[in-house]
């Protein structure tokens, strides 16, 4: 079984190298491969040295990386990193995660004892609280939304929530999968682009899952799933203008795409009740509309002017 490590860096090189580290540490994975989408920090030198020393060094777990013409988000990132990994490789499993992720040591050898899956992945928490789930979970069936550790724990069937992954923090998927549904899209740059590939996993049929006692460590990153509509739903708001006017366009498309209009509309009267009412912010309407008008025209470059 050859088990090759995929990760998507930007401008975090500590985090990278952390997590870089820790890989190395995993004797299941045959290759690490880094896409690193045009840092400006340093990460290309480090990268450049550290490549050099893992050829003559490594055992296991070797690494190797590509650096891209500009930065392409995660979308762009995964999309070539899991291209790279299956088709330039040969690998059986491709295990995915963004530079700032940390999956506990025995993480991989977990999620491997689950042998009838085609997509699945640990709880991602947060570093600073363990207890504290980074991404809440919506579990099947309803709308009940988990926050905390001991909760998703509690609410699995042997050790699994079924249909429910969170990508692309840790996540294992086969060969065959992908070699069924593709790559990422890898125009939606970020926010929505790991959803809309779980939905066309979900609607090819595969076999999805989390996995709740595999872990991996990750910041806060911030209000995730935050109670609306006298906390009858929650919605993803961030504080990041890049990361909402992605969130609004493919958020839009992908619910067209696997949901259908009503759902889209939903969508947008929570967008319009949450900034108005919940955390008012009337410009984030307007950016909003402005964001899924262009989504729904095919034009994905309204992100860039929000890009530093």
């Amino acid at each position: 079984m050859r088990i090759v490590a995929v990760v998507v860096t930007y401008n975090r090189l500590p985090l990278l190298q952390r997590l870089v580290d820790r890989l190395h540490e995993v004797p299941e994975v045959s290759q690490v491969l880094v896409i690193d989408n045009a840092s400006t920090d340093g990460t290309g030198e480090w990268l450049l040295g550290f490549e050099a020393r893992s050829a003559l060094t490594a055992t296991s777990g070797a690494l190797a990386h590509r650096t891209l013409d500009r930065n392409r988000g995660g979308a762009g990132g995964f999309h070539e990193g899991l291209r790279w990994a299956v088709e330039e490789t040969d690998a059986d499993l491709v295990w995915l995660m963004d530079d700032d992720g940390l999956p506990d040591p025995g993480c991989l050898a977990r999620l491997l004892q689950e042998t009838d899956l085609d997509f699945w992945g640990p709880l991602v928490v947060d570093e600073a609280d363990p207890d504290r789930l980074v991404f809440p979970i919506r579990l099947p069936g309803g709308t009940r939304v988990v926050h905390d550790l001991p909760t998703a724990r509690a609410a699995a069937q042997e050790g699994r929530l079924e249909d429910i992954v969170i990508p692309f923090n840790g996540v294992l998927l086969t060969r065959a999968l992908v070699e069924e549904i593709g790559y990422p899209r890898a125009e939606f740059f970020i926010w929505g682009d790991d959803h809309e590939y779980r939905l066309r996993a979900e609607a090819a049929g595969a076999r999805i899952a989390t996995v709740v006692d595999a872990v991996v460590h990750h910041p806060s990153v911030g209000d995730l799933g935050t109670p609306m509509m006298f906390g009858r739903t929650t919605y993803n708001h961030t504080p990041s203008d890049l990361k909402h006017y992605c969130m609004a366009r493919n958020n839009t498309l992908n619910l067209r795409a696997y949901r259908g209009w009503p759902h889209v509309l939903l969508f947008w009267l929570k967008t319009i009740w949450f900034y108005l009412l919940t955390k008012p912010q009337p410009s984030r309407i307007a950016m909003s509309a402005r964001a899924a008008r262009a989504g729904l025209r095919g034009d994905f470059t309204g992100h860039e002017r929000y890009l530093s």
